[in-house]
């Protein structure tokens, strides 16, 4: 492969939306120690590639401009790196790429072994493409900070699930009805039906009253809340949690942060917890598993080539995809 060159799309500075990606010819990148080559077949996005762009995580991402954006694929394994015991080329897999150097707008990218695993024929690779960050995300929020266990032997917990028709959210509401939970869910009028057939026990729309305070039609206590959706006040969250209720936010702000803070300092029992993803490849293989098994699926919103990318991307920023939105090579 070396010297070969790929179709890529890549942003030069911050800011800019979809009208600030280029696509251009760069060369094929190689692996290296521990490194595996793919050829993407599917690539997803996830809300943090255009938050970097935007520049809300300077100046930690991008770590250099220009930057080809999107860390979740799936693909072919197409060379191996030295080192690498566990792939060889015609593989095929899931991969989370490197969320400082992404890669993943384009036609082929290079993951770690220890950020890649098998995918079986019986999963498309766009369904396997929407598991890592989402996948992962909603995996790590129940049964690390909501403790949840997910074979269903622990204490019957309830949970609340807002945005539930989203990336995180749909993962959310099926894992936690593995986990025995019983669910409340918040999404649009359009996509209750969708929520429900996912598992939810209950649902509201997020634009009625009863769904603007987040009520448990059936007086539930929630005892964790996945919090997917943008910035709701602490004060909405309060008086529906169990005493040692925790909202779990996927993307805490500054305000989440003192929230946390102040929660802290004052010993409260109810807690706001910030969630920092750390992803493990034995997670994502067993998502993986549960696909295979028929136990989760991936929503997928929309497949767009990547030569009309910006679409995605714009559509990704506008927030109301139901489920995964799949970019292809």
């Amino acid at each position: 492969m070396a010297g070969k060159v790929m179709h890529a799309v890549q942003y030069e500075s911050y800011g800019g939306g979809a009208a600030g990606l280029k696509h251009v010819e760069v060369p094929v990148p190689t692996p290296s120690k521990g490194e595996v080559q793919l050829k993407f077949e599917a690539i997803t996005l996830n809300p943090v590639d255009w938050k970097t762009q935007k520049g809300m995580l300077r100046p930690l991402l991008p770590r250099k401009f220009p930057h080809i954006p999107a860390t979740d694929v799936a693909g072919e394994v197409t060379e191996v790196g030295p080192g690498v015991k566990n792939f060889k080329p015609g593989d095929k897999v899931v991969a989370l790429l490197n969320h400082l150097t992404g890669g993943g707008l384009s036609e082929y990218g290079v993951a770690k072994e220890n950020l890649t695993v098998l995918r079986p024929p019986e999963i498309s690779a766009a369904e396997g493409a929407g598991l890592p960050v989402a996948g992962l995300t909603a995996h790590q929020a129940l049964t690390q900070s909501a403790g949840l266990k997910l074979d269903g032997s622990g204490p019957q917990k309830n949970i609340l699930v807002t945005a539930a028709s989203g990336g995180v959210g749909h993962y959310a509401v099926q894992l936690a009805k593995l986990g025995n939970a019983h669910v409340t869910a918040t999404c649009g009028a359009r996509n209750i039906d969708l929520v429900k057939s996912l598992g939810a026990d209950e649902v509201l729309d997020y634009k009625t009253p009863e769904g603007a305070a987040l009520k448990s039609p059936s007086g539930k206590k929630y005892d964790a809340v996945v919090h997917c959706a943008p910035a709701i006040p602490w004060s909405v969250f309060e008086p529906n949690l169990s005493s040692n209720g925790k909202v779990i936010d996927i993307t805490p702000g500054i305000s989440a942060i003192c929230t946390f803070a102040l929660k802290k300092l004052t010993f409260s029992k109810k807690q706001l917890v910030p969630l920092l993803l750390i992803p493990y490849a034995e997670n994502l293989q067993y998502l993986v598993d549960l696909v295979k098994q028929g136990k989760l699926k991936t929503v997928i919103d929309s497949k767009i080539p990547l030569s009309k990318a910006e679409d995605a991307w714009a559509k990704s920023i506008d927030g109301h995809a139901t489920g995964k939105i799949v970019v292809e090579p």
